[in-house]
């Protein structure tokens, strides 16, 4: 059994939406997250910030919250040190893999229905891929179950046929390190793709640090999503 633990990225003035995710089997839980808590907790050491503190990447790398309550926390480039780090974390350990795919819309406004198509497209990939590999597998997605978009996407897919079992688990990213270690890698494919010019210094970020991707050294585009 496979996990996949995914979260968006994207803006309506971009008319770009993205998902990152992590995944791994479900034997390798224990010592993945144990790496990751490792990493955590030297940072709290180092830095100050504490391991339950969420690092979300659009208010982390921006500068909103007090991490350590210092002055640190004003200081964006040691920010932005601190998400590198994260990224070379997240490449370096052996049984994690994860990947990215976004989706452009040049003729809509409607940024929930890109993102709904975009994530309808992504479930299917890994539908597939796991079909060919002969192996099942389970989403757990950042939020609430509210949006119910999300599993009109898994329910979609060929019941007799389908690998990704039952619809979309939901953890709020506050109370999960892996929907965090996801949330980043979306932000990153999101700002290679947008390439927001105030935010420069991210665009290279996901080829720098994350080129081992599944999905290859740039964030794969659901061309099939961006269909009105």
């Amino acid at each position: 059994m496979r996990l996949f633990y995914v979260d968006d990225s994207g803006a309506p003035a971009t008319r770009t939406s993205a998902f990152g995710w992590v995944e791994l089997d479900v034997s390798a839980w224990n010592p993945t997250l144990q790496r990751w808590l490792d990493w955590r907790r030297d940072l709290q050491r180092t830095v100050g910030i504490p391991t339950y503190y969420e690092l979300h990447g659009t208010k982390f790398v921006g500068g909103r919250g007090h991490p350590t309550g210092t002055a640190w926390d004003t200081r964006k480039a040691e920010r932005a040190a601190v998400v590198t780090s994260a990224f070379a974390q997240l490449s370096s350990i052996p049984d994690l893999g994860f990947g990215a795919v976004y989706a452009c819309a040049a003729t809509t406004n409607d940024h929930h229905q890109l993102k709904a198509r975009c994530y309808l497209e992504l479930v299917r990939l890994l539908d597939d891929r796991l079909a060919r590999e002969g192996e099942y597998g389970i989403v757990v997605m950042d939020g609430n179950d509210t949006d119910l978009t999300y599993q009109a996407a898994h329910r979609e897919l060929k019941h007799s046929s389908r690998r990704l079992v039952e619809d979309p688990f939901f953890r709020p990213g506050h109370r999960s390190q892996w929907v965090q270690m996801a949330d980043l890698i979306a932000y990153a494919a999101y700002m290679q793709v947008a390439r927001i010019p105030t935010k420069e210094a991210t665009w290279s970020w996901y080829g720098d640090y994350l080129s081992n991707a599944v999905t290859g050294p740039a964030p794969l585009r659901l061309t099939a999503a961006e269909k009105s």
